[in-house]
């Protein structure tokens, strides 16, 4: 979507803090000995309690309120029994809708004690999201964005999944346009103030591409190298992006 009135930006606004702080209050409850089916149940319970609908189910009736992703996971997976261990990577994705206005946000948490290899994959996502956003300025184009996050990612040593891009946001959890992680030429569409899109670069130590798991949902790296994610909603202005989901 694109901002058309205060409306818009005030719903927009509302819906991202409450993802934003969904996620940092599942954050700080990951440990080992939870299972992800318990940390999901605390955000399905923040969501609640702020009126908001969870957009996995409402969207795809996807099997439970936010995906939690560990290791290999890229994205989707399904809170279940598995317990969080000491080294995991965990992975934290959560959206949701209130009032017609829906967003979208992401993190991935190390378990310490992780290895270094791990440690520097997460950062290196973090960076990459941050070089992200630097780019995502009215009248550069979308390849920018995806340019400035892979050449972060290669400086790193990592790869950029390919499969998995950002996107448009707002009225729906998925909308056009792609916002690919990588440069392509094709992604040259030019950013508009106002545009409402994800930037989330899916990082992995080797691969870059994705596999389904026999779950149907869960998006895995095809040889079981560890892969991170971050990501924001952000409004597209003149100077620095406007983060929607910052809290």
């Amino acid at each position: 979507m694109s901002i058309e009135s205060e409306r818009d930006l005030i719903g927009l606004l509302r819906i991202g803090r409450i993802v934003g702080l969904t996620l940092q209050t599942m954050l700080a409850q990951v440990r080992p000995g939870i299972t992800t089916a318990e940390l999901d149940a605390i955000g399905a319970e923040f969501l609640r309690r702020e009126g908001a609908r969870s957009a996995p189910i409402l969207t795809y009736k996807f099997p439970g309120a936010t995906c939690i992703s560990l290791n290999d996971e890229a994205a989707h997976g399904i809170p279940g029994d598995r317990v969080i261990a000491a080294g995991d990577l965990v992975n934290i994705d959560v959206s949701a809708e209130l009032d017609g206005y829906f967003a979208d946000t992401g993190a991935t948490l190390p378990v310490p004690p992780v290895t270094p290899l791990k440690q520097k994959l997460a950062d290196c996502a973090r960076a990459a999201l941050d070089k992200g956003l630097a780019a995502a300025v009215a009248g550069n184009r979308i390849f920018d964005i995806g340019r400035a996050m892979e050449n972060e990612v290669k400086r790193c040593g990592f790869r950029i999944i390919r499969d998995l891009p950002g996107h448009g946001v707002g009225r729906k959890l998925h909308e056009p346009p792609s916002v690919p992680g990588f440069y392509t030429k094709h992604a040259n569409q030019i950013l508009p103030e106002g545009l409402v899109i994800t930037i989330e670069p899916f990082v992995s130590t080797r691969a870059n591409r994705i596999v389904t798991a026999s779950d149907g949902w869960t998006l895995k790296t095809p040889d079981g190298s560890p892969a991170a994610q971050y990501e924001h909603t952000v409004v597209i202005t003149k100077g620095q992006p406007l983060l929607v989901t910052a809290v």
